[in-house]
């Protein structure tokens, strides 16, 4: 990584796979981008970077990068280790950590998180580190490539959830399982076995996941 690639990030500015901070501040925080990126895409965090893209440097390099090497062994599990370059800028320095998209999905945060979250696992939402549902960690842990083949059935309920999106477009887990009548967590396994089957897809949002047709049926 050297000034030029530095460049491109900040000009392409925060997204899916780009966050800027303006310093390193707490390991729990910067566990929390970790663990995004590797869930989802993977990405890139700068350090020393305002939210604007100005550039303002960090203060000492070897502190800040043991505190990010510290968010990766102490609060990810399993842990993370990213790649992490020192870019100069006319005096004033530029931490990049690129963490890569995980093959032993989900990772968790093991640091303190609130009453009410449901997960320990956190994902990019554009550009935003965002709480995992339930579902979205199902699906996670669905990706691993021990995780056994996927063996479903189209019945009653289901043919009853393609006739809603049919008409509607998108339905919630709590919709469904009003919908055909049966438990929210029978809901949720359903549709998270047709998100794996390729036949609809999870949509999440910062506060609620939705679910639509992968195609015209």
């Amino acid at each position: 990584m050297n000034y030029r690639d530095v460049l491109a990030l900040i000009e392409e500015g925060e997204g899916f796979e780009v966050e800027f901070k303006r310093k390193v501040s707490t390991p729990e925080k910067i566990a929390r981008a970790m663990i995004a990126f590797a869930n989802t895409k993977g990405g890139h965090i700068l350090f020393g970077v305002d939210d604007d893209g100005s550039i303002v440097g960090v203060e000492s390099e070897k502190s800040e990068m043991e505190l990010i090497r510290e968010a990766g062994t102490v609060f990810c599990q399993p842990p993370l280790e990213p790649f992490i370059d020192i870019v100069p800028f006319d005096g004033l320095d530029v931490i990049v950590a690129y963490v890569s998209e995980s093959n032993v999905k989900p990772h968790l945060f093991t640091g303190a998180v609130r009453q009410n979250d449901e997960t320990r696992a956190f994902i990019r939402v554009n550009d935003k580190t965002v709480m995992a549902s339930k579902e979205v960690v199902k699906i996670l842990r669905d990706e691993h490539p021990d995780s056994p083949p996927l063996k479903f059935e189209i019945g009653d309920n289901e043919k009853m959830l393609f006739g809603y999106l049919d008409e509607h477009e998108r339905i919630t887990a709590k919709e469904f399982s009003s919908l055909v009548n049966i438990s929210e967590r029978r809901a949720s396994r359903i549709l998270v076995s047709l998100v794996r089957a390729g036949v609809i897809r999870i949509h999440t949002l910062e506060k609620q996941d939705f679910y639509t047709l992968a195609y015209d049926l």
